[in-house]
């Protein structure tokens, strides 16, 4: 089968910092957030149509519910999100002592939502990893993380991967899918030597691991037991921010992007920074979001 490479602009729409893009298979859907804005895109790909909720604080990512809606890290806490009947339902702030906000998360097979936090202002140290138990008790995983970002499971559930932006490590953990215990932390890819900072993640189904650079101008799929760069998806914006599958049979990579903080020259260099992109028929086959079953 051929596949390209080339990334295409799915809308115009610019994000200030766009991120955590999900695939709604129900509804044949990308969504993802504008986190600074607090507003959550859905973008039909049949339809065409394009839509947002206002969350009314900053939303650092969201995964689907069985339940219906989605559940959520948000600047104040874990909620349930309901955008088709606009409701938010705050859960649990473990950090409502801290000016520390949610980032990326992601849910296990076993439907618990993990999620880290991280200093509004990016002070180093002062994020933690949790996970939200379907009964809605929380554990805290991982401490003194500067920036929680990707998050993902391999195909038997018995490794987690997860990545401390700064650090320059990919991660993995011996993983129980049974109790949700984590140990054994060792780095399965050292991208100390690599252009940008890694940032969302996600994995496809040979167990391979595509990591978006902001920063690095590209989204990267990388071998974690090797540690080695298998492809690499050049961008013509620098911060790419996450990417995930979706479309008809999961085989396109959608990946979000940023313009925050850049001066106008940059933005005139980078006119389609802070879009939504996707990479049609990218070779590989993604993974449905798993669900919280909270």
């Amino acid at each position: 089968m051929s596949f390209s490479l080339t990334p295409e602009i799915v809308l115009d729409h610019v994000c200030d910092l766009g991120e955590g893009p999900v695939w709604d298979e129900d509804s044949q859907s990308i969504l993802w957030l504008d986190i600074n804005k607090g507003q959550i895109h859905k973008y039909n790909i049949k339809t065409g149509r394009h839509n947002f909720f206002i969350v009314g604080e900053m939303v650092g990512c969201i995964a689907p519910r069985e339940n219906g809606g989605f559940i959520s890290g948000l600047e104040n806490g874990i909620g349930f999100i309901d955008i088709e009947r606009n409701v938010i339902e705050h859960i649990i702030n473990p950090e409502e002592d801290l000016t520390n906000r949610f980032n990326d998360g992601k849910c296990d097979a076993a439907g618990r939502f993990w999620v880290g936090t991280m200093s509004k202002k990016e002070e180093a140290n002062k994020g933690n990893l949790y996970v939200l138990e379907t009964n809605l008790s929380v554990k805290k995983k991982i401490e003194n993380v500067t920036i929680s970002n990707g998050i993902a499971w391999n195909a038997d559930n018995t490794v987690m991967y997860y990545i401390n932006t700064p650090t320059k490590y990919i991660f993995a953990f011996d993983f129980n899918i049974e109790t949700g215990e984590i140990n054994n932390q060792r780095v399965v890819i050292d991208l100390t030597n690599e252009s940008g900072h890694a940032d969302g993640m996600t994995i496809d189904e040979e167990g391979m691991l595509w990591i978006a650079f902001y920063g690095g101008w590209r989204v990267a799929r990388y071998d974690p037991y090797s540690g080695n760069i298998l492809q690499q998806i050049e961008l013509p914006v620098e911060n790419a921010t996450c990417c995930t599958f979706g479309g008809a049979g999961l085989t396109d990579l959608y990946i979000t992007t940023a313009s925050q903080n850049m001066s106008e020259e940059l933005l005139k260099q980078q006119p389609h920074a802070g879009k939504l992109f996707v990479v049609k028929n990218c070779g590989a086959k993604g993974l449905l979001a798993k669900k919280f079953k909270g």
